[in-house]
């Protein structure tokens, strides 16, 4: 018995510590603390473009060397492949919109990008100029024609930059990048791997340039300009000579987050407002309040003492949800704190059903500290069936929705994961301590529920 009490106990301090955690992470501390204080700074409720505003920046999409048909496809991958890159920096829900083709937009092709909390333009405008355009040209025909260009001093020189003509071969076709090191220099190389496309790309412009130069551009700069002595047929390439070992680390996390498949200019950025306000969330918090003291008064009113009980494990759960959305961070918008508040309904739902097998228990006159545990037991099937259908409606929500739903089926998805553990574990421990009551008229009376006495029904 000793030791249910203590991890009981050990409980409670933990949910206290959780509770501190969430609490003074909203707020500066001082200085004094050091680390402390800045881990706690950094550790702060993230809440979504509804709720908060944050940046707003438009780019132009350079489309003029693909043919009408690939323009589409194009601009889709572009938007996955920023969405992509904006989400390396957590789960910020950004909004990635591609407009274009109609009047609206005068002809051009512009990809909206919503970055929710983030009002450092700087910082916004650099997630996403940091995401590499990576092309392969070939050397223009002998007989194409050159371009000069005049210098300041007014000398007359070849246009270099025309030595290349570009290809098909795109990031766009860029299945990984892998760091590597030359085995007898030492030197930092990019190896490259392409996909099923891209192999068969490469492997043509390699078998059409046998004894030329394929060069490799990265962001419209010629960084490697090797010549081609066979064939590649494995849509292998490496890059080398052309940055340290530091540098080549942070090109290759870079290239496996998205190479651009077409090069985009910022055309304007902007700070922006919350697009709900601070009224919702105050309303959203008011409503969990609210929703919770509800509960809170139904459980303790008709289930007593197992209500009190569910009550502190509620209370746990709470605080504990919250403390991993900080931990994450979970962006918050008014859809993610709904799903938030369904979540606790569900931890609810999980206890009734507990409750209700014990009160079935104790009616065949078996003892409490019985009825608990075959309460417990017998409660556990319909507890997972329906929590795993709950968990598996959540990942479908958040595997093919947009940003929003996205944001409401991953606080849903969590808050039910903690709700399973809460109503099974900690609710069990809670009321496995409580047998110290006895058996008695006024023990069955606490561990009975609505308007039953307590009293046994024996069943011959």
């Amino acid at each position: 018995m000793w030791w249910r009490r203590i991890k009981a106990l050990i409980i409670i301090l933990l949910a206290i510590a959780i509770a501190l955690f969430v609490y003074k992470s909203e707020y500066k501390l001082n200085p004094k603390f050091g680390q402390a204080s800045t881990y706690l700074q950094n550790h702060q409720f993230r809440l979504g473009l509804d709720l908060s505003g944050g940046s707003h920046l438009i780019y132009k999409a350079d489309v003029s060397a693909l043919s009408g048909g690939e323009i589409g496809d194009s601009m889709d991958a572009l938007r996955d492949v920023i969405e992509r890159r904006v989400n390396l920096f957590g789960v910020s829900e950004p909004v990635v919109q591609v407009q274009g083709g109609g009047l609206i937009s005068g002809g051009e092709q512009k990809l909206i990008v919503d970055l929710p909390g983030e009002t450092d333009l700087e910082k916004a405008t650099a997630m996403i100029g940091q995401t590499p355009l990576l092309e392969f040209k070939v050397e223009a025909p002998a007989n194409a024609a050159k371009k000069v260009k005049v210098g300041e001093d007014g000398q007359v020189t070849l246009d270099l930059s025309e030595q290349f003509v570009a290809t098909e071969l795109t990031g766009r076709y860029l299945k990984k990048a892998v760091l590597e090191f030359n085995p007898n220099t030492r030197e930092p190389m990019v190896s490259l791997q392409f996909d099923e496309k891209g192999t068969e790309l490469f492997a043509q412009i390699t078998k059409d340039n046998i004894g030329k130069m394929v060069a490799i551009y990265l962001d419209g700069s010629p960084i490697s300009s090797p010549v081609v002595r066979d064939a590649i047929l494995d849509g292998q390439a490496v890059i080398s000579g052309a940055f340290n070992p530091v540098e080549a680390k942070i090109l290759v996390g870079r290239l496996n987050s998205g190479a651009l498949p077409v090069p985009i200019s910022l055309l304007s950025k902007q700070t922006i407002g919350a697009t709900l306000g601070g009224s919702a969330v105050d309303a959203g918090v008011k409503a969990g309040i609210v929703g919770f003291l509800l509960i809170a008064l139904f459980l303790i009113f008709w289930y007593r003492l197992p209500g009190l009980i569910a009550v502190i494990s509620l209370c746990i759960f709470v605080v504990t949800v919250l403390a991993v959305f900080k931990l994450i961070p979970v962006t918050l918008t008014a859809a993610g704190i709904a799903g938030f508040i369904i979540s606790m309904g569900l931890a609810v739902d999980a206890n009734v059903l507990i409750f209700e097998r014990i009160k079935e228990e104790l009616r065949s006159g078996k003892s409490i500290s019985e009825s608990v545990k075959l309460g417990f037991d017998r409660a556990w099937f319909s507890i997972r069936d329906s929590n795993t259908s709950s968990i598996i409606t959540a990942i479908i929500l958040y595997w093919f929705g947009t940003a929003l739903i996205k944001g409401f089926a991953l606080t849903l998805g969590i808050g039910v994961v903690i709700s399973l553990f809460s109503a099974i574990v900690i609710t069990k421990i809670f009321l496995s301590t409580m047998t110290f009551v006895g058996e008695g008229k006024v023990a069955r009376f606490l561990f009975s529920s609505g308007i039953s006495s307590g009293k046994s029904k024996i069943i011959q």
